[in-house]
């Protein structure tokens, strides 16, 4: 991968960024997303945001190497306190961290203000995607759009959120496998919950044998809807 062959997870996350877009990239690392993005015409004006001294540097050595230091704004700063006002963001995008790390920029951003309502989200969470489903549920986003993809032997679901003129309601189901995810039951998401089922019964066996009923009656009704939706993929 560089700043002008994504891999195929950001070549994804990409896709979801509007035409045109002003975007916000939250842990940027080598500015790659923005950059190629840029250099194909996609978007008009970017930031790109990194926590870390090492990442920071890099991505301004990416940015000022292709020209693009008038276009591409990179800032050290904690999640989204690397926009600011004037920098007219409408989307967002953090990809490659924790679903609990990303809920917690997003809340972050809601409480400081930088995010303002009106970006639209693509969100890509290594783990932990119900966690990211459950905070745009309650923070009142739909989600518009999700994919999920296969890299170097690695499942990544990416999930595309704006917010809602009324309120969201999801089902614990879609909160767990993604609507539109669970709708599609394409090849990666039936190897994915393969996976999963796996290891939620080797855990199940471990609650059992430790004596935790309440937690072992949530995992058990999880592997039920694995099953469940496994089943009616055949």
């Amino acid at each position: 991968m560089n700043h002008t062959v994504l891999s195929k997870r950001l070549e994804t996350v990409g896709r979801f960024v509007p035409e045109s877009a002003r975007l916000a990239d939250i842990g940027s690392d080598h500015a790659y997303l923005p950059v190629a993005l840029m250099l194909n015409g996609k978007i008009n004006f970017a930031v790109a945001g990194e926590v870390v001294k090492g990442p920071f540097e890099s991505a301004r050595r990416q940015v000022r190497k292709d020209g693009l230091n008038d276009r591409i704004i990179v800032r050290l700063a904690n999640g989204l306190d690397a926009i600011e006002e004037q920098d007219e963001i409408n989307a967002v995008t953090i990809a490659g961290m924790g679903g609990s790390l990303i809920r917690d920029i997003l809340e972050a951003g809601v409480q400081n203000k930088r995010l303002k309502g009106s970006e639209r989200l693509i969100l890509q969470p290594n783990i932990g995607e119900k966690t990211v489903r459950v905070w745009l549920k309650e923070k009142n986003y739909q989600i518009v759009a999700e994919s999920i993809l296969e890299e170097n032997k690695k499942i990544y679901e990416i999930i595309v959120a704006e917010k809602a003129d009324s309120p969201v309601s999801y089902s614990e189901k879609e909160l767990m496998f993604g609507p539109f995810l669970l709708k599609e039951r394409d090849r990666v998401f039936q190897k994915k919950w393969q996976r999963e089922l796996h290891q939620r019964e080797v855990i199940l066996e471990q609650l059992k044998k430790a004596g935790e009923p309440h937690r072992r009656e949530t995992i058990q009704q999880e592997v039920d809807w694995i099953k469940e939706v496994l089943a009616s993929c055949l």
